[in-house]
């Protein structure tokens, strides 16, 4: 029986909370035949696609000689589903809530017109994951949101745009963006839109995809009728307090910490460049270059 959403997991080293990862869909999903398993792995060194082929026999596995990075991945991933629907899932995330697959399924069966779908993350100080509520990146978003207006006003439909702060966060709505660590989107879009732009290496290709759904006139709509732990950073070793899940090498990031740099002008220059003057165009690259030498600056110093 053909499965009805395939899960696609993108890998790189974390083959312990990726154990703990695929335990929890199996232990918390109660129809097995709904769902089907795609591990892409990028190069591990950890022994992750042997743990999964041994404790899991049923996951599809993709194995790649080098680290690929997370759009390459996840388009290998998708293009070897055989369901209509894709969840794209993190390796840090553990299922807490029962028969999420089902509800997901159903949601998405009677609201035709939603192409994408981000859930409800927690993290492991409790607080809700901002990341998977998020409007567009534009300059005034992204100014508030830097120099700190937004935790200033964290309601505000001026100052808050960037994590759309004055919407309720126990509704299902209609959002910019969602957050690549679980984001549902149509097979048939994935085909039209040629996938996740292989661009980025890590970090900033959730916006893109999402802005082109937009653009389609599709609607992405943030959906908290579930419950995701969120080990924030564990998959790309950027975030401390997750230091004690995964240990991630410098040059990795280094590596990662330049990318999602990288990710931030990718993003404005392919979609706002032409939008705003050149002087605006100007200061925002320039604060992202400033943004991105003191954070490379300080893995390579502090780690």
């Amino acid at each position: 029986m053909k499965p009805e959403i395939s899960i696609v997991i993108p890998s790189h080293n974390t083959k312990n909370i990726l154990k703990d990862c695929i335990t929890s869909i199996y232990k918390t999903e109660s129809d097995k035949n709904k769902f089907e398993i795609v591990l892409v792995d990028n190069a591990s060194s950890d022994g992750t696609v042997d743990m999964v082929k041994s404790d899991f026999p049923k996951v599809k596995v993709i194995s790649n000689s080098n680290n690929l990075g997370f759009a390459k991945a996840v388009n290998q991933g998708w293009k070897k589903s055989d369901s209509e629907l894709v969840l794209f899932l993190n390796s840090d995330t553990v299922f807490k809530s029962k028969n999420i697959i089902e509800g997901l399924v159903k949601y998405l069966s009677v609201n035709d017109n939603v192409g994408a779908l981000s859930g409800k993350l927690i993290l492991r100080n409790g607080k809700h994951d901002p990341d998977t509520h998020r409007g567009f990146p534009d300059p005034w978003s992204s100014f508030a949101f830097f120099i700190g207006l937004e935790k200033v006003f964290p309601k505000s439909k001026i100052f808050a745009r960037y994590h759309m702060g004055w919407q309720n966060l126990g509704t299902i709505h209609d959002i910019d963006a969602g957050c690549g660590a679980f984001l549902v989107v149509r097979k048939k879009i994935l085909k039209e839109l040629n996938g996740w732009d292989e661009d980025y290496f890590f970090y900033g290709e959730d916006i893109d995809l999402c802005y082109r759904i937009k653009s389609l006139g599709w609607k992405i709509m943030y959906y908290p009728n579930l419950e995701v732990m969120h080990y924030k950073g564990a998959s790309s070793g950027l975030r401390k307090e997750s230091g004690d899940v995964a240990k991630t090498q410098k040059e990795t990031l280094i590596k990662v910490a330049g990318a999602s740099v990288e990710a931030w002008q990718k993003f404005y220059e392919k979609f706002y460049k032409g939008k705003y003057p050149s002087f605006v165009t100007y200061i925002v690259l320039l604060g992202i270059r400033i943004k991105g030498f003191l954070r490379i600056t300080k893995y390579k110093i502090l780690r």
